[in-house]
């Protein structure tokens, strides 16, 4: 399984995400600032990390900067998480070569953990769905019709069953019909007679 790096200097929120992270099946590894977090990059080769921007002794963009220009860490994800929102900030975490950048008051932690799968693109789960949803057009839609009409069919056929012999019984009261058109042609005999004479 994939390992995540959560570098963060709030011990509460390196704790949350840490667990969140854990849940999703991934090894967690964290780091209180940047310092500690290049030396065990070094070490323990995250698949990903997840930096926070402002921390004590070394900043994260001044900790991606030195990961891109190490050879052993130039090719670790990293998605920056910051307070700052100005767009300047993005587009130097941008050019520094995160590969994304969240913004902490416009995403949740589920938001944090979607974007992890994404970036470490080992979300085969929501791969499957979308096939699913173009399959569900096609074939899936009658699919589900064909389920439900087998029964229904085979519930109709033992019904057809029971009441065949309540449909005969029906028949025989169809000789009083029968009466009817006899007595309306007795009617129509005489009637033409009449005026024929």
């Amino acid at each position: 399984m994939s390992k995540v790096m959560v570098v963060e200097d709030d011990a509460s929120l390196r704790e949350i995400y840490g667990i969140r992270i854990t849940a999703e099946g991934y090894d967690v590894v964290s780091a209180g600032d940047g310092e500690e977090a290049l030396a065990m990059a070094v070490r323990e080769k995250p698949d990903l990390i997840l930096s926070d921007v402002m921390m004590p002794k070394i900043s994260g963009f001044d900790m991606l900067d030195i990961l891109r220009t190490t050879p052993e860490t130039a090719n670790i994800k990293v998605i920056m998480m910051t307070a700052l929102s100005a767009e300047d900030q993005r587009q130097r975490g941008e050019r520094l070569g995160a590969d994304r950048y969240l913004v902490k008051s416009q995403v949740g932690i589920e938001d944090v953990i979607n974007t992890i799968h994404e970036v470490l693109g080992d979300r085969a789960a929501p791969v499957a769905p979308e096939p699913a949803t173009s399959v569900a057009a096609g074939t899936a839609a009658p699919a589900p019709i064909t389920t439900p009409a087998m029964p229904d069919q085979n519930m109709a056929q033992s019904s057809a069953a029971m009441p065949a012999t309540p449909v005969e019984p029906v028949s025989q009261p169809a000789p009083q019909p029968t009466v009817e058109p006899q007595q309306s042609q007795a009617y129509y005999g005489p009637t033409p007679t009449n005026p024929a004479q």
